[in-house]
């Protein structure tokens, strides 16, 4: 049985991986790795309305993954860890393997 620690631990992983399992949220974290950027940016750069970006954003800030601060009237949104895209590098990874794998199974048939 796992004790309440480790329970505990999983809880926020998994709150963690809840946050950033959206195709937007992921796009917005990427474009995030190379420095701060204001919401108009991002809405910009996700090609997406102002209000849902900042819904998105805000699930990621509840999870601690942002940070922001206000610059007069721009919201500018941060990592708060930059090591979240490690996880980003390891999918694709994953997802480059089972490529592979596809590929032998279509040469098999």
């Amino acid at each position: 049985m796992l004790d309440k620690n480790k329970q505990l631990l999983y809880e926020k992983q998994a709150e963690i991986a809840g946050a950033i399992a959206h195709p937007l949220r992921i796009a917005i974290i990427d474009f995030l790795k190379d420095g701060d950027q204001c919401v108009c940016d991002i809405a910009d750069y996700i090609g997406s309305e102002r209000s849902n970006v900042s819904r998105h954003l805000a699930v990621m800030v509840n999870a601690g993954i942002l940070e922001y601060h206000k610059e007069g009237l721009k919201v500018i949104y941060s990592l708060k860890c930059k090591c979240i895209t490690d996880f980003f590098t390891c999918a694709v990874k994953v997802v480059k393997q089972q490529v592979k794998e596809n590929e032998k199974l279509l040469r098999a048939i």
